[in-house]
């Protein structure tokens, strides 16, 4: 069993699921890109690019999603941890390639996502192991292991745990589901390895059950007041910490109720940041969504957006 480390010694991390800007007609935009990233730096964020959710990385061709990691690695190389997240895969190769090329551009480490084998079927616990020993074998580079709700099937505790203990090159797990018993055996059975959760609901709980930090969206419109939550917990302050979780946890119920990485996106353009546009299927939230939005983020007071 996992024992949990006292907070000043844990190293508590949080990472941003970075957006993709487009411009109006659709195209990557990588002006709009580099200054985001810079942003990023800036508030001293970790970043995962080329994301499913957040990053749309369903919409990006094989050379775009190249280029959004090279781009990625060339602003943010030795000054924020720089990470491939992707878009969860159908076969084993299809992982492996998306790994090796995020490793020849240089990111720090690649997420290994679950395996989604389609039209809502879930692979069974030999065909889950299969998967992730065939890519860990051809992936020698710093990998995350994801189990995640997208894919409609929780990955077993026991086999996440026997994948960290055989491969050294795991330097963590991801984990976004709800029930908080499987995020405790997850906890347990990583053998100190960081768990982080996705979205900052679970953050606070992650960190008192031993985990490590959480994964957010809300990042990309506010990364100084996401890695305020965290400096406060490895200072031992939790009154503050709390009070940045809390505006945290608002600003997400905020967005996502409001069309989620579309919102982020028009807040973010509304207030001169850079932001771009979704890219279709999505479309563009309408004015009066963005109004009424733009008055609850403002009322949480968060020093680092404009006014």
């Amino acid at each position: 069993m996992f024992a949990p480390s006292p907070p000043a010694q844990r190293n508590a991390a949080v990472f941003v699921i970075s957006i993709t800007p487009f411009d109006r007609a659709g195209k990557l935009d990588e002006a709009g890109f580099r200054a985001h990233l810079r942003r990023m730096a800036e508030a001293g964020i970790g970043v995962y690019v080329g994301g499913g959710g957040s990053g749309e990385g369903y919409t990006l061709s094989d050379a775009e999603m190249k280029r959004v990691v090279e781009i990625a690695v060339s602003e943010l190389k030795g000054k924020v941890p720089v990470r491939a997240m992707g878009k969860e895969p159908r076969t084993a190769k299809e992982m492996i390639d998306f790994a090796l090329m995020a490793k020849d551009a240089g990111a720090d480490a690649i997420q290994i996502y679950s395996l989604d084998v389609g039209h809502g079927h879930a692979p069974t616990p030999e065909e889950i192991d299969g998967y992730f020993s065939e890519v860990l074998t051809a992936v020698k580079h710093p990998v995350v292991i994801s189990t995640h709700q997208s894919v409609g099937y929780r990955i077993s505790a026991d086999v996440i745990s026997n994948l960290v203990k055989r491969y050294d090159h795991v330097i963590g797990v991801n984990c976004s589901h709800q029930d908080l018993g499987y995020l405790a055996a997850i906890i347990d059975g990583a053998h100190g390895k960081p768990v982080l959760v996705g979205g900052p609901m679970q953050g606070p709980v992650n960190l008192a059950l031993g985990g490590h930090g959480y994964l957010c969206s809300e990042g990309n419109l506010a990364p100084k007041l996401c890695v305020s939550a965290i400096q406060h917990y490895k200072c031992g302050d939790l009154a503050a910490a709390m009070d940045a979780f809390g505006k945290i946890v608002r600003l997400s119920q905020t967005l996502y109720g409001a069309g989620g990485i579309r919102m982020t996106k028009a807040v973010l353009g509304s207030m001169g940041l850079p932001g771009g546009y979704p890219r279709k299927p999505r479309l563009p939230v309408a004015e009066d969504k963005l109004a009424q939005v733009l008055i609850v983020v403002r009322s949480l007071a968060i020093p680092e957006l404009p006014s």
